[in-house]
């Protein structure tokens, strides 16, 4: 992303933040192009955040067999209808 040396001020922590997921910055100043890349591309594995299990499985119980059958009750119902 091309910006002026003013806009670079004023947003410089949003337009690293930009930086630091890959995408490249560059800006002039007295006639001289500065690119900003960063050092390391991010992979797309690091962007992910995780995510918290309302109810792992082994919490459940005797009610996980039941619930499991009636789960693939639905799924075959499903298929049924393909």
């Amino acid at each position: 992303m091309k910006v002026t040396i003013t806009k670079l001020r004023k947003e410089l922590f949003r337009l690293i933040d930009g930086v630091r997921e890959g995408e490249p910055l560059e800006f002039s100043y007295k006639g001289t192009i500065f690119h900003i890349v960063p050092e390391v591309k991010p992979s797309k594995l690091a962007k992910l955040t995780r995510q918290t299990v309302i109810a792992p499985a082994a919490d459940l119980g005797e009610t996980s067999g039941a619930m499991l059958s009636e789960m693939q009750a639905e799924w075959e119902k499903d298929w049924a209808e393909l």
